[in-house]
């Protein structure tokens, strides 16, 4: 394990943050189709950055990172003075997905208290899958992405440093997500259960790996934790029949034909889905209907599932899987509430008689 030291002195305290920056994310095939921005190492560089500048400012007096080939992260905080001890941790990182899975648990050993995640929904899905409990900051740096959402790193990083250092409780700022629970007949592991933190995909005449887009001729199948209108890929299949966000206690299931098909399925309805960045494809809609939270549905094979955008798993004919929505996933922690809660108590104020007023008040002052 590496450490890379940035600054002699060391903050009294032991409140870590962690900041996983997956390399490849924004990076995939899909480009090659669609309009999606490639984001260079560069840019994540400076993100990780901001986040540690921005998680010391609140409080974190240890910020871990991990080493990589690309040394987005190691080259981001190697001249950094942020008054906060920083680690360099090297995991093996082989650039696959396993890296945010190693990250997170090496992570959680080391202490982390909180993670703020670059990256898309599979990378989160993977370290949801590693480590449920510690809370997450994602901000999206991938293709189609639902589960992180676009956020400055300074204050993502602020957040997370106010919950590691204890300011802030997760519980007053975080929710626990939903999530879609996928079990297998004879699979995953002999009975076990994945998850996937958006979608699960069920597509025939596909293959587990490959990296291309979906075909909407492929598509019979949808479950979907969030089905929002205003995003982009599989999400808005959903969202667009029937809306569904991280804060509604329900799910959604879709059913699709495909085009060649239409003609012979009465009720089917062509909808217009923006399938990836700038790329817009016509989905056959045979029906679609809310999941209460909990409610097992079931899917028989043929065809391949495929978790967060990522086909992993082929159902033979007659082998079938259940699937639920359920809110058992990890704990994501809204910014923008950390950051009221932090005004409102006066963390960001330097001592004085007003901030120690403010301490006995427990409010912020009035200000309009």
């Amino acid at each position: 394990m590496t450490r890379c030291w940035v600054r002699i002195e060391r903050v009294s305290g032991d409140a870590t943050v962690g900041i996983i920056a997956n390399p490849m994310a924004g990076r995939d095939v899909r480009r090659l189709v669609a309009r999606a921005t490639n984001l260079t190492p560069e840019t994540k560089r400076d993100q990780v950055a901001r986040a540690a500048i921005g998680a010391a400012a609140a409080g974190a007096s240890r910020i871990l990172v991990c080493a990589e080939p690309f040394r987005i992260s190691s080259s981001a905080v190697e001249n950094l003075d942020v008054g906060a001890e920083i680690e360099v941790l090297d995991v093996g990182a082989k650039l696959d997905a396993g890296d945010s899975a190693r990250a997170a648990l090496a992570m959680r050993e080391a202490g982390s208290a909180a993670l703020v995640v670059l990256g898309g929904d599979g990378t989160n899905r993977a370290i949801a899958k590693a480590c449920p409990e510690l809370p997450l900051v994602p901000i999206s740096t991938g293709t189609n992405n639902v589960f992180p959402t676009p956020l400055e790193a300074t204050l993502a990083g602020g957040a997370a440093g106010l919950i590691a250092s204890g300011r802030i409780h997760r519980d007053e700022v975080a929710q626990r997500s939903k999530i879609v629970r996928v079990q297998i007949d004879g699979g995953v592991d002999a009975g076990g259960e994945d998850l996937a933190l958006v979608d699960v995909v069920k597509l025939v005449g596909d293959r587990v790996g490959s990296l291309l887009p979906f075909d909407p001729d492929k598509i019979r199948e949808v479950a979907l934790a969030r089905a929002e209108p205003a995003a982009i890929g599989i999400s808005p299949i959903g969202g667009l029949l029937c809306p569904c966000g991280a804060d509604d206690s329900f799910g959604v299931s879709v059913s699709c034909v495909a085009s060649g098909d239409h003609g012979n399925s009465e009720g089917v309805r062509s909808l217009l889905v923006p399938i990836s960045p700038g790329l817009y494809r016509t989905v056959q809609i045979a029906s679609f209907r809310r999941l209460e939270l909990g409610e097992s549905i079931r899917w028989m094979g043929p065809g391949v599932l495929a978790l967060d955008g990522d086909r992993e798993y082929t159902l033979q004919a007659d082998q079938a899987s259940s699937l639920r929505v359920v809110r058992e996933g990890p704990w994501v922690v809204d910014v923008g509430r950390a950051l009221v809660l932090a005004a409102e108590r006066g963390l960001y104020l330097d001592r004085g008689p007003w901030r120690d007023a403010l301490d006995a008040a427990g409010s912020a002052p009035d200000c309009c």
